[in-house]
């Protein structure tokens, strides 16, 4: 089963907004089994609209639309679906009754006939009922194809592709099962790594397919296997990964979506019971942010002191400026010192360390663009690592965001 997503709306085209509709929907839909052909943004014109709509008609079965719902003259998508079907709008007592509720009954003000105009749909459409907003979203079938129209507000979308299509397509279609499993890998690169499972690759089964997300300091390997037979893929599946297993076991973190390396060093810090501290310069409290995202992270993250300017090093680290001036702000020794102040500091077991020159100029150092020193200060001692991640500034302080992680990790574990 196949499907193609188009979100509409200028403010999409001109990047006044980013497109999270398309992702969520293409999850959903493969979670099903249904498999995403085709993504598309275009703009809220008419002609446009219809040409897509043609261009897709009986190559998909299904055109997921958001977007242009709403009651100003610019949303056309209602109008362009009745062009397409050949139909008319009619007013639907449902949703005009829900749009009245929510108008009067919830935000407590007269309905207008904008408001009322929302309930104006084609004649022919299947009502996919919203209870969080105004619009509906529409279910219509032409020859071979469905075309699903949706709001574009993400919180109304998700309400009706959870309560509404979802449930529609598993009643309707039977469909493939598709399998996914990522193995998270960091350390290494994506050729690095594709060089080192290169023939483990090529004996994958034909329902098998890998593909390689790459990342600063991080590679993804995704497998992804499609059948009718879901325990024969699922088991195929787990035999790949334990054979993968064996052969880069050294730089795999984790598995799946949810277990990014920040992730498994909060399961490490967790189960030991220690605790973790950081204070970064070029990194700018990158590391922290990675950190405080995991739910939980506060049994095992303490705090982060961004000593950016030299300054706060020496006002609120305590870093010595003697120590600055013998060795410049981005070197071994300021690291370090940087690490045991604020383990000291926070009272914690581990402690991370940065300082750098991200670029584009070089500040209060005359190290080399791209250089970063990386300490980490642990209960037996304090180990520093000097890199050079080149350019532009945002690869800089990913890759040295991702390395101090790394480093944290291969320590907690030689004590697991």
């Amino acid at each position: 089963m196949k499907a193609a997503i188009i979100t509409i709306g200028d403010e999409i085209l001109i990047g006044q907004i980013v497109d999270t509709n398309s992702g969520f929907i293409a999850k959903s839909l493969d979670r099903i089994g249904v498999e995403i052909t085709e993504m598309l943004s275009i703009s809220d014109n008419k002609k446009h609209i219809l040409s897509t709509f043609e261009k897709l008609q009986n190559t998909v079965d299904l055109v997921m639309v958001t977007g242009g719902l709403g009651p100003t003259k610019d949303d056309v998508t209602k109008k362009t679906f009745c062009d397409y079907f050949d139909d008319k709008l009619v007013v639907n007592p449902e949703v005009l009754a829900h749009v009245t509720q929510l108008i009067e009954g919830y935000f407590k003000r007269p309905i207008t006939q904008m408001n009322k105009d929302q309930a104006l749909v084609p004649s022919t459409c299947t009502i996919l009922h919203n209870q969080v907003g105004t619009a509906p979203g529409m279910w219509m079938k032409k020859e071979e194809t469905v075309f699903i129209s949706l709001p574009g507000v993400p919180y109304e979308m998700k309400y009706l592709v959870e309560e509404e299509v979802i449930p529609r397509i598993v009643r309707e279609y039977k469909r493939p099962y598709i399998i996914h499993k990522t193995i998270l890998t960091y350390g290494q690169g994506e050729s690095l790594v594709a060089e080192r499972i290169e023939d483990w690759e090529n004996n994958l089964p034909d329902f098998i397919k890998l593909a390689y997300l790459p990342n600063p300091g991080r590679v993804r390997l995704r497998l992804t296997a499609r059948g009718t037979d879901r325990q024969q893929l699922e088991k195929a599946i787990e035999e790949k990964v334990k054979s993968l297993d064996a052969i880069i076991h050294d730089i795999i973190v984790g598995y799946e979506e949810n277990e990014t390396i920040e992730t498994v060093i909060g399961q490490l810090l967790s189960k030991q019971n220690k605790t973790i501290s950081m204070a970064e310069s070029c990194t700018g409290g990158r590391i922290a942010s990675l950190l405080s995202a995991v739910p939980g992270s506060s049994a095992y993250f303490k705090g982060s002191v961004v000593s950016y300017a030299t300054e706060t090093k020496v006002n609120v680290l305590g870093i010595q400026q003697d120590l600055i001036e013998q060795y410049s702000v981005v070197s071994a020794e300021v690291a370090q010192a940087m690490a045991l102040n604020v383990k000291n500091l926070l009272k914690t077991d581990y402690a991370i360390a940065t300082t750098g020159n991200a670029g584009p100029s070089k500040g209060d150092s005359d190290a080399e663009i791209g250089t970063v020193f990386i300490a980490l200060a642990t209960p037996n001692g304090v180990i520093v690592e000097e890199f050079n991640f080149g350019q532009p500034r945002e690869k800089v302080i990913d890759r040295a965001s991702i390395k101090s992680l790394e480093i944290l990790q291969k320590e907690i574990l030689k004590i697991v």
